[in-house]
């Protein structure tokens, strides 16, 4: 699969500073994603230390011998997908998050101006066909296909949780002043539970990771919108950002969208390929 990607940030239009963080990592097609939280305490630095861990922790697991991840990770029944199951991969990013997690409880112990700093993760994938996503907080991964645009990760926040319990609705939800109130973050504690999963990807499939500035003032029909108006990625992550801020632009705004198509083939690599088939 040929992946094409772009990513971009902004303040908005309310926040003093950007404590939203991302990392695209071509060579290994990796996406990760980060919300910090804290103001004062630094919620920039939490993010900063989330996306460096986990592209650093990634690219050493990488180039490691195999089950190197496995051995990192263990066997934890938290960090597995819903099926029960974890692929390498997803060992891979659920032992990255986990470090991250770590190195900003560390930091904020050790930083008194630091205190109260924490921050989402999302991290998406690609190997293949295959996406896995590792997930924590309330910055989201999406799936656009044949038009219908699909969450891939849930919400761990206190609103999402009362939606999943039909305490409230989704339009209550959208209005509660709870929707901040998270129930899992990097750095609130020396552990945290990692939300793992796998996606077969088709292509022209569209992807994007975006923090909650994007999805609080945009909705998912004006989102899938803007994915199928602009073909560029770069231009569709800045489009996006741009609608955040037009809607108010009330958060820290971030997105990465990535489009994804057949690997073209000229004849050579067909040739190539065919003879190899043929072990000449």
């Amino acid at each position: 699969m040929r992946v094409v990607c772009g990513g971009s940030s902004d303040v908005g239009r309310v926040r003093a500073n950007n404590e939203d963080a991302y990392r695209i990592v071509d060579e290994l097609r990796l996406y990760v994603l980060s919300d910090g939280m804290g103001g004062e305490a630094h919620g920039e630095v939490a993010s900063a230390i989330a996306v460096q861990t986990v592209a650093e922790h990634c690219a050493e697991l990488v180039h490691a011998e195999p089950g190197s991840a496995r051995k990192a990770n263990g066997k934890s029944a938290a960090d597995t997908g819903a099926n029960g199951e974890s692929g390498e991969r997803a060992m891979m990013l659920a032992s990255a998050v986990r470090l991250a997690n770590k190195k900003i409880f560390w930091s904020a112990e050790k930083n008194a101006a630091q205190k109260g700093m924490g921050a989402t993760l999302t991290a998406a994938w690609i190997d293949g066909r295959k996406l896995t996503l590792a997930h924590v907080g309330d910055s989201r991964v999406y799936l656009l296909r044949g038009g219908d645009l699909h969450q891939l990760t849930s919400d761990h926040s206190l609103v999402a949780e009362q939606v999943r319990r039909g305490i409230i609705t989704p339009a209550e939800a959208e209005k509660s002043d709870m929707q901040s109130v998270l129930l899992r973050a990097l750095g609130a504690q020396l552990e945290v539970e990692v939300e793992t999963g796998e996606q077969g990807l088709m292509a022209r499939d569209v992807l994007l990771l975006c923090s909650d500035g994007l999805t609080r003032m945009v909705g998912d029909v004006e989102i899938a919108g803007a994915l199928q108006a602009e073909g560029d990625p770069q231009k569709a992550a800045e489009n996006l950002v741009a609608l955040a801020n037009e809607n108010g632009g009330a958060d820290n705004v971030t997105a990465i969208v990535l489009r994804l198509d057949e690997e073209k083939k000229n004849w050579l690599s067909w040739f190539w390929g065919g003879a190899n088939k043929n072990g000449k």
